[in-house]
């Protein structure tokens, strides 16, 4: 089947291909892809079928949702909204599976005398295998909003698509493993514990660090939820001190740190209350596939006169060192 194709005027076409300066509404669902004809004077534009024209450029203004602008209304929203892209290192990937090597033995060195043989020593290397899984979300849209030109229209959709899958993203990260999502911190073996049931001063954090300096990481991020960060900002640094725990953190005016460190606060209870985890931004990953999309259509919700806006993306977790990853809290041995 001939597929149609409608025409956007840049420049005035020449006369050959006027008759290709026309709008159809039976076109397939894809999105929109540009190629030239031969008259490099008009460029041709393949719409979804269903959506209106000007929903994504219109002769009276910007479009809301494009595909050029996947990235600034969904991956780059999600990296900023997610507390777990912003204390891991994100890696992109085009392959559905994401190799990181790891050195379980390392080379040795050793004093040797001028003149002598240098005994060789040989690595072992492993690699953790991390493999996207797919999180989305569908949404609908009024045909008003559909419509709207405006940039406050396409950043509205935008960031509520955005914070509902960072949500669920911070869900799985710091939850346990289910069947369709990643690998969650409270199923990664072989973390570091720090027992506390309660915690009453830094100790906790002191030893925390400490057992992270032992196995060779930094810990740059601590992470727990409202109800902790909460009960830690009302204590002291030590008894009889009037110096709190939490100071504030001179990279973000509403944030807070402990012993220098940044705190994170994760909404939505996605950690456990009087539990704070210790994490090495180096060495934890999380992993995006760069086939991110965002698909509008108009057909499922008709009978309501709304547009259904789908978000999809795949995004995995990697642990290539849990003894770096620190819990404090009760539980811990």
């Amino acid at each position: 089947m001939r597929v149609p194709w409608t025409a956007r005027r840049h420049r005035r076409p020449c006369g050959a291909h006027r008759r290709a300066w026309s709008e159809t509404r039976d076109i397939p669902p894809l999105f929109i892809t540009y190629s030239r004809m031969r008259c490099a004077r008009v460029r041709v534009v393949r719409i979804p079928f269903g959506v209106p024209m000007t929903f994504f450029n219109s002769t009276g203004g910007q479009s809301i949702i494009v595909p050029e602008a996947v990235g600034d209304l969904v991956v780059q929203p999600v990296q900023e909204a997610s507390v777990a892209t912003r204390v891991t290192e994100v890696v992109s990937t085009p392959s559905p599976h994401f190799r990181i090597p790891v050195l379980t033995e390392s080379v040795t060195a050793a004093w040797t005398p001028e003149g002598e043989e240098i005994t060789p020593s040989v690595p072992t290397v492993s690699e953790v295998i991390v493999t996207p899984r797919k999180i989305a979300a569908l949404i609908p849209i009024s045909n008003e909003l559909a419509n709207d030109s405006s940039p406050a229209a396409a950043s509205l959709v935008g960031r509520n698509i955005a914070d509902e899958l960072a949500r669920e993203l911070d869900k799985a990260f710091f939850g346990v493993t289910t069947a369709n999502s990643p690998t969650g911190l409270q199923s990664v073996a072989n973390i570091t514990a720090i027992p506390a049931a309660t915690i009453v001063n830094s100790d906790p954090f002191v030893d925390a660090e400490f057992a992270a300096a032992a196995v060779g990481a930094s810990i740059n991020s601590w992470v727990c939820n409202a109800k902790t960060a909460a009960k830690l900002s009302k204590i002291k640094e030590a008894t009889g001190s009037n110096r709190n725990l939490l100071q504030p953190d001179a990279t973000g005016a509403t944030r807070r740190a402990i012993n220098g460190v940044p705190l994170f606060v994760v909404p939505d209870n996605a950690v456990e209350d009087d539990v704070v985890w210790g994490i090495d931004k180096t060495r934890v990953f999380t992993v995006i596939r760069q086939d991110v999309s965002l698909v509008v259509d108009r057909s499922v919700y008709f009978t309501k006169d709304a547009v259904a806006v789908r978000a999809t993306m795949r995004v995995g977790f990697a642990y290539p060192h849990p003894a770096s990853i620190v819990r404090i809290g009760a539980g811990g041995s």
